[in-house]
């Protein structure tokens, strides 16, 4: 999931004090540097190494808040289930469901990680095209608040499931609105060509459909249109007024509907970009969906876990350029592409901050910053303006909270990274990083090869 943002812009890029300004978890210190709340990340890199995810519980906290307020302040009723998708770390699930969040769930591993987190079946919403009849059946189990059915065939497979167990299953029926949300071509979720849900026009048939399946109780609509919408609400306006018409026709027809699921998407600024608030997204839905007088859903992901998260990487070397490209310069990472994918896989841009303060304040020069992973498309920024970094110097990568480890693998056979939770003053480690002996500990030998000498 990411914005369409490249690795190098042509406007200038915001400078460090701006990025740090609008980023109110972290502050840069005289003698500590740069700081996660009360916590320096150069103690955080000292206890736990590098790379390391560090994620500010508070920046959670604040963001959750601010989300509920605004549907709140619109006079909506609103319930809030993240996506955890966006970042599955227990840690930050407990802080979440704390807060009064749900999940919104796109895989079993997803709904087991939610319900360990303390979030209750009951405020969990399963999304997604492919669930397994094993999910389905966990689902069930675990009595969740709805399964967003995205076709007539997985109507079939769970109305089949559910009657055979003698439950009955709350279900929204997903629908394509075929709305551009102008975002990156890999992450747009509800035009007529994506995979996802059901043509709005074969809605009213299918939904009639599901009244009539045994062990299904529809109890509403559901849509989501995108990932890192920064283009405005008019996207958003246009696909929930689709699914006011479509709601209006249900209730024609004699169909109760319960609620409205409107999917999430909400965009942020990685760079300076302007991105809409929860106030703008509130009050579209008040003046598409709100005289409809229902309940209505929401399923942040990134808008909630991005800003407060980083990627905490030290500096391996400084590599010059040679003859052919005098004054190029490379600032090789001991974090790369497995760990933060985003740039590589979509171009996106991550503001890059020294740790150090006498780095902050040094002169700048650019700097393609890459990683040691055997790939030229190892590369977090091209032309970054940074100060002279030496070995073993700090930076952080910002707004990585979102899709930064829930993305990252163990290409290279590197370890995944360590993740830590601050709060405050406080801080712990909340996933060990993983050791060689952890990678290596996957394999099984079949007995013909180990009993043959190599």
């Amino acid at each position: 999931m990411a914005s369409a943002l490249p690795l190098a812009q042509t406007d200038p890029d915001p400078g460090f004090a701006e990025l740090l300004a609008a980023r109110p978890h972290l502050s840069m210190h005289a003698h500590d540097g740069l700081t996660v709340e009360e916590v320096p990340l150069a103690r955080i890199a000292a206890d736990a190494g590098t790379p390391t995810w560090v994620y500010s519980a508070g920046a959670l906290r604040r963001r959750a808040r601010a989300l509920k307020a605004a549907l709140d302040g619109a006079g909506l009723r609103a319930s809030v289930h993240y996506a955890v998708k966006a970042n599955t770390s227990l840690a930050v699930l407990r802080v979440l469901a704390a807060e009064g969040l749900g999940a919104d769930v796109v895989s079993e591993g997803e709904l087991r990680a939610a319900r360990a987190a303390g979030i209750p079946g009951a405020e969990i919403v399963f999304s997604g095209v492919g669930k397994t009849e094993r999910e389905l059946r966990l689902a069930l189990d675990e009595d969740i608040a709805q399964i967003n059915l995205e076709s007539a065939e997985e109507a079939e497979t769970l109305s089949a499931l559910a009657a055979s167990l003698g439950r009955t299953a709350r279900v929204a029926l997903r629908v394509n609105p075929d709305v551009d949300a102008r975002t990156h071509a890999k992450i747009t979720t509800g035009r007529s060509e994506n995979k996802f849900g059901v043509a709005i026009a074969d809605a009213p048939a299918l939904y009639a459909r599901l009244a009539a399946l045994p062990g299904l109780e529809p109890v509403g609509v559901a849509t989501h249109i995108g990932s890192q919408i920064t283009s405005g609400m008019a996207a958003y306006r246009a696909a929930y007024a689709r699914l006011a018409e479509l709601v209006q026709a249900l209730r024609a027809a004699g169909l109760p509907v319960q609620h409205i699921d409107c999917g999430g998407g909400l965009g942020i600024p990685y760079r300076d970009e302007p991105a809409p608030s929860p106030e703008a997204l509130a009050g579209a839905i008040k003046a598409t969906l709100g005289p409809l007088g229902l309940p209505v859903m929401l399923e942040p992901g990134r808008w909630i876990a991005g800003p407060p998260g980083l990627l905490l990487a030290s500096v391996v070397l400084q590599k010059q350029g040679g003859a052919s490209s005098p004054g190029r310069r490379f600032l090789v990472l001991d974090a790369a592409m497995n760990d933060l994918v985003r740039p590589a896989m979509y171009e996106a841009w991550h503001g890059i901050l020294p740790v150090a303060p006498r780095d902050f304040v040094a002169p700048l020069s650019p700097a393609d910053v890459v990683g040691p992973v055997c790939e030229t498309g190892d590369t977090f920024a091209r032309g970054r303006a940074l100060p002279s970094l030496q070995p073993g110097a700090l930076v952080a990568f910002l707004d990585a909270g979102a899709y930064g480890a829930a993305m990252s693998s163990t290409y290279n056979m590197r370890p995944l990274a360590a993740e830590v939770m601050v709060d405050g003053a406080r801080f712990a480690v909340t996933r060990p990083r993983q050791t060689h002996d952890d990678l290596l500990g996957r394999d099984r030998l079949p007995d013909w090869l180990r009993e043959a000498s190599p």
